[in-house]
């Protein structure tokens, strides 16, 4: 069951990546802005320093998934465990908080959640 939780929590960090590379790099583009729901150019303009923001929030978290992870790898399993538990939780956290911006966020917070979540109950058992 510990091959199925690294590789979990392994997606579950290169999802937050791949937030923090549209948040923080890519949100001048039309077709990333769009996918947050920003309805205009100069919307995306007005939100572009705090997409920027929330996307190394991102970042740091797969940052702590991966360095937990390796901890893990090295034998130092009880930091490890801790480093990946906390993240997975902040995550799941995250996407909770998605949810209660408002019911359009619901498939939103179930992509972001939902690896995390099963990331944390499959290291909490293994």
């Amino acid at each position: 069951m510990i091959v199925l939780a690294t590789v979990v929590v392994t997606l579950a960090a290169a999802l937050h990546i791949g937030i923090f590379v549209m948040e923080s790099i890519g949100w001048t583009r039309p077709a990333v802005w769009k996918r947050f729901n920003v309805a205009s150019q100069e919307a995306a303009d007005t939100v572009r320093p705090m997409a920027y923001n929330q996307g190394f929030y991102n970042l740091f978290l797969a940052i702590g998934a991966i360095v937990g992870l390796i901890l893990y790898g090295v034998g130092m399993h009880a930091a490890g465990l801790a480093l990946i538990l906390f993240t997975m939780a902040s995550m799941v956290a995250a996407a909770i908080v998605l949810v209660t911006t408002g019911r359009g966020y619901l498939r939103a917070a179930l992509v972001q959640g939902i690896l995390p979540l099963l990331g944390f109950v499959l290291m909490l058992f293994s």
